[in-house]
């Protein structure tokens, strides 16, 4: 068998170069933004489940129904191994109030693909079909094997469960970060603060009644509203509109006020942003309220939780909470994302904060959680802290592993370009899959657009991409299988 390998490798080595059908994939990428595969829409799931394997058959590739996972394949030779590539059809929720187009319609202007999924992660798994598609007549030592999650957005709890049953890759790229190649992923935090009670407090006209921002954990909240009532009498809201229409809001933000009958409505729009790549690409729209009403609101606990927001979100490295400096080198310390604060159906309704850490070396979990659970008990004895999840642990790669330096050479071949390799803050499958690693398929240098409103990708980075990614198959699907390819 190794001789039969060997001799693949050479025969693939010696292969003209086969081109990608570019043709395909802003079509195939409209198709897929299509089905509004948000958490929760099981029809959605099934639907582009379908889609996929009808559009493998298409590409002359294989394709099964794995449960939550859908497997792609373009078979080597028997026995060899399995060259895994991983990606997720599943996206983030949607508000189409911050969107200038339809978030699932899939529309192209100006040679730019628009939908929620275009770079996160629908683009990636179309560049990998056309992929497998390009190279299924070169000689191969390897099966290649594309696998579809459905729940990366939500806990992946999809590939826990296709693990449980199947075995994994000899060695995996998940699609879904950045080139050249990714050596560390931050860990995934998330802090819960609640107020203690709901008591509406005493020193204003007005008490809290409604507070609603943000969508997700991983999203910088582009929509805040909080909603007073006056307490008995004729509504006098003028002075404090003066005052809040007095203050400026955060830059890139903007506050719109609006009377019903006794209620006044305060809204904060701002822009949406991925809260591990590109957190300092989005206006905090929660924290910039938080600010602007700032002694403003009635001496309770519901107060307390707005001003904890702003505290948080001073910065987005975490220095309000005690977490500056607690990095390793080369990590580029925390990210912080203030995210929601609204009612959480998961607690029966109860109002809640949730901020989202990416948490660097050297912390565990657990001394996350106590360092920031103190933060919350010194601030104010009527907040509550609780754990969304602290389980995570950052990922960590060896530089000079074979594989990492397999994937930057193939990255430099297909562009001319040696950037360093990179550091995220974005999670991947490669946390829950053995022997993976992320690689691409954003560009350095370039803001990251998953999770934001008008979520987009340049049809011309879609090609870029694609070259990188057929390079690489080149290379590691037709040559010598690796051994020990994590270690140097």
């Amino acid at each position: 068998m190794r001789t039969a390998l060997l001799l693949a490798a050479t025969a693939c080595a010696s292969a003209p170069a086969t081109r990608p059908d570019r043709s395909r994939l802003e079509p195939l990428l409209l198709e897929a933004i299509r089905f509004p595969t948000v958490a929760g829409n099981e029809q959605a799931r099934l639907d582009q489940q379908q889609w996929l394997l009808r559009t493998a058959q298409s590409l002359g590739l294989t394709a099964r129904d794995a449960g939550p996972v859908t497997e792609i394949e373009l078979p080597g030779p028997p026995g060899g191994p399995v060259l895994g590539l991983v990606v997720h059809g599943d996206v983030q929720p949607v508000d189409e109030k911050g969107w200038t187009v339809p978030p699932f319609a899939g529309v192209e202007r100006s040679g730019v693909v628009y939908g929620r999924g275009a770079a996160d992660d629908k683009g990636p798994l179309v560049q990998a079909l056309l992929a497998m598609h390009a190279v299924r007549d070169l000689p191969r030592t390897h099966t290649v094997r594309l696998l579809v999650g459905s729940d990366e957005e939500s806990g992946s709890t999809d590939m826990k469960t296709y693990l449980a049953s199947h075995r994994p890759p000899a060695y995996s790229l998940v699609l879904d970060s950045a080139f050249p190649v990714v050596v560390g992923e931050k860990a995934w935090d998330g802090l819960l603060v609640l107020p203690a009670d709901l008591d509406q407090g005493t020193g204003k006209a007005w008490t809290i009644e409604e507070i609603d921002a943000g969508l997700a954990p991983s999203i910088v909240p582009d929509r805040a509203r909080l909603t007073l009532r006056w307490r008995e009498g004729t509504p006098a809201w003028e002075d404090l509109e003066q005052r809040l229409n007095a203050r400026p809001p955060a830059p890139g933000t903007r506050l719109e006020l609006a009377r019903r009958g006794p209620l006044l409505d305060m809204v904060v729009q701002g822009r949406a942003a991925h809260a591990g790549m590109n957190v300092e690409g989005g206006r905090n729209a929660l924290v910039s309220l938080a600010r602007l009403v700032a002694g403003e609101l009635p001496d309770c606990a519901m107060a307390d939780l707005l001003a904890f927001a702003a505290h948080a979100g001073a910065d987005l490295k975490g220095a309000a909470l005690g977490l500056e400096g607690v990095a390793d080198p080369g990590w580029d310390g925390w990210t912080v994302n203030v995210a929601t604060l609204k009612k959480e159906p998961r607690l029966g309704g109860k109002l809640a904060l949730v901020i989202n850490l990416r948490r660097p070396p050297p912390l565990t979990g657990p001394q996350s959680r106590e360092r920031l659970y103190a933060e919350v008990r010194k601030f104010s004895p009527r907040l509550l802290p609780g754990e969304v999840y602290f389980g995570d642990e950052p990922l960590v790669f060896d530089r000079n592993a074979k594989i990492v330096r397999r994937l930057m050479d193939a990255y430099g071949r297909a562009t001319g370009e040696r950037p360093p390799p990179a550091i995220s803050g974005g999670g991947t499958y490669a946390k829950r899959i053995p022997n993976a690693i992320a690689f691409g398929m954003w560009f350095p240098g370039k803001p990251y657009p998953g999770h934001d409103s008008d979520e987009k990708i340049e049809v011309a980075d879609l090609q870029r991409g694609l070259d990188v990614l057929l390079e690489t198959l080149r290379d590691l699907a037709g040559g010598p299988p690796l051994q020990d390819p994590f270690r140097p």
